[in-house]
């Protein structure tokens, strides 16, 4: 069913602490209207990379995660800086988290966190033809790097130490790009 977009009649800003808000006063199509509110991203937004130093395998790394207060498993990711798009800031990302560039970067799509409420999103890049090459990141501690099976990335869904689900998005979907497009 295609449905038109609802009316917007006003936004107001909800200030305060970060993350900071919206109010936005709807009219949809059958004459309801409502007020909604969403937090708003920060920044230029974020990118997760999915690296492949070879066609049947993904590298993972293994980060201090403070929102989960434990060590985290997931794909490379990071901040879109000014003025970057989304394939420089992964290519700036890897070299930073696992010390490699890639020749081949392809950006798949968008992947939002919570669109009912938020803006949130990441662009999701796959990269391809790593060589090895380091810039100095922000990471406290050297990341740990792990190499994974893309044909087994099922084993990955019951770890403990594998919670962010967009990193789950981002690894599924790469895998399923790449048989259809890659």
């Amino acid at each position: 069913m295609t449905r038109r977009y609802p009316i917007i009649h006003a936004r107001r800003p909800i200030l305060g602490q970060p993350p900071h808000g919206e109010e936005i006063d709807l009219e949809f199509s059958n004459g309801e209207a409502r007020t909604y509110r969403r937090m708003l991203q920060p920044g230029h937004g974020a990118v997760y990379v999915v690296a492949l130093p070879d066609p049947q395998h993904v590298y993972l790394i293994r980060e201090y995660s403070c929102g989960m207060e434990h060590y985290e498993l997931g794909p490379v990711k990071g901040r879109i800086d000014p003025g970057e798009t989304p394939v420089e800031t992964a290519n700036r990302e890897l070299r930073e988290e696992i010390g490699f560039g890639a020749r081949r970067l392809d950006h798949v799509r968008s992947i939002s966190l919570n669109p009912n409420y938020m803006t949130h999103a990441a662009e999701l890049v796959i990269a391809r033809d790593l060589y090895p090459e380091t810039l100095e990141g922000d990471e406290p501690e050297p990341l740990e790097l792990v190499r994974w099976r893309l044909d087994d990335l099922e084993s990955l869904l019951l770890r403990p130490d594998m919670t962010d689900g967009r990193s789950f998005a981002a690894l599924f979907i790469a895998r399923q790009w790449l048989r259809e497009f890659g």
